[in-house]
Order: structure tokens, then sequence, then C-alpha cells
């Protein structure tokens, strides 16, 4: 035992709770990684997008690899707000209230959508209209992508932000030295209780965002069989 755990005897349990609740982040991100670039897929290959793909970086830090992925989000952002404004600009008012009118039915507004998409791309896959249908007319964009942006900011301006990935693979002593260099030892529990809030909101979200992207990439492969 460390001469401090005898002054802080929660520290062993403080520390464990700490590696627990970094190392549910790292997979939480890691899974956020490769549901983006899922996503970047299907806008790249079928509504002409240009997302570049992104790769969580075990040589930074949680920040870092936090503002990888909010980078990206933000560029899924504007790309789809950019196939709106091409779909305003091209339909006649009507038509494009009738993409947004829960009373029209499905086809005839992918029917709407796709044909927008041949103008405007020329040759497109069959599966465009279907695709911008589905992300503008859902709350993916407008809403789960921005509260994840804002929780990530928000979990790389905590107190682990700063520490290294690579750090989880040293061991517990190494994470715990890692983080009193951003915190005291009697702001432990503080740490823990913040990092426990940050971490339950984002895997809240990170769920909604990935249920989401699966119903999105489930859709173009019923498309291609």
């Amino acid at each position: 035992m460390a001469l401090s755990d005898l002054f802080y005897p929660d520290n062993p349990k403080r520390r464990q709770e700490l590696v627990s609740l970094h190392q549910e982040l790292l997979d939480c991100m890691s899974t956020n990684f490769r549901a983006t670039n899922e996503l970047a897929r299907v806008l790249n290959e079928h509504l002409g997008c240009t997302i570049t793909y992104i790769q969580m970086r075990k040589s930074s830090t949680v920040k870092e690899n936090c503002d990888i992925i909010i980078q990206a989000m933000s560029e899924i952002q504007h790309q789809v707000q950019k196939i709106d404004s091409d779909m305003k600009e091209k339909l006649e008012p009507v038509l494009y209230q009738k993409l947004y009118d829960i009373k029209e039915p499905e086809l005839e507004k992918i029917a709407i959508a796709h044909k927008v998409f041949s103008i405007v791309l020329g040759e497109v896959t069959s599966t465009a209209g279907m695709v911008a249908l589905k992300l503008l007319g859902s709350n993916l964009i407008t809403f789960t992508v921005s509260k994840l942006i804002s929780l990530l900011a928000q979990i790389g301006a905590s107190v682990l932000g700063g520490i290294s990935i690579t750090v989880l693979g040293l061991g517990i002593e190494m994470i715990f030295h890692a983080i009193l260099g951003a915190v005291e030892r009697d702001q432990l529990l503080t740490a823990v209780t913040s990092y426990e809030k940050h971490l339950a909101e984002f895997k809240a979200a990170s769920e909604k965002y990935q249920h989401a992207i699966r119903e999105v990439t489930s859709l173009v492969r019923q498309q291609v069989q």
C-alpha cells in the first residue's frame, strides 16, 4: 500500500474506479469512430460527399481524439446541411415541403429526393434519395450529432481529457499518477463523480447515434440485396 493510501484510505478504490471509467470511455469512443466512418462511407458513396475517414490515435490524448470526432461530425453536419440547401434550391417550394411532410407517402418523397440528386450529381445510386430522406427527415444530424459534439467537448475539457490513451496499457499506477498531474488527491471523489456523469450522458447519446447510423446502413444493405 502506498503511503498516501494510509491518509486517504479510499484512494485504491477511487483509482480503480477512474481506470474503469477511462476504459469505458475509450471503448465508447472507439465504437463512435467506427460508426462515424460508416456514416461517412454511405454519404460518400451515395450522396457525392467527400468526408475524410478518421482513426483513433492511441499516441494522443483523450481530448485530441475527442477533437478528431468533433471535426468529422461537424463536417457531416455541414455536408448534410448543404444537401438540404441543394434540395431547397432545385425544388419548387411545394415539392420541398413534401420532403418534410409526415403525411406524404415515403416512396414519393424518396423519388423526389432521388430526382434532385440525379440533377445535381448526374448518375447516382438507387439508394441516394432514400439515404438523403432518412438523414434529412430524422433528428440524427440536427439533434443527435449536436448532442454528441457538446458532450465530447465537455469530456475533452474534463480531468482525464489530457491523459494519453496509451497510459491505459501501462497499469493502474501510471494512470493514477497521470490523473494526479491534473487533480489533487483530495479531489479524487469529485473527479470520479464528474466523470461518471459525463460518461453516462456520453454513452446514452452514443447509443442513439450508433442506432440511427445502423438504421441508415441497414436500409442501404437491403437496397443492395
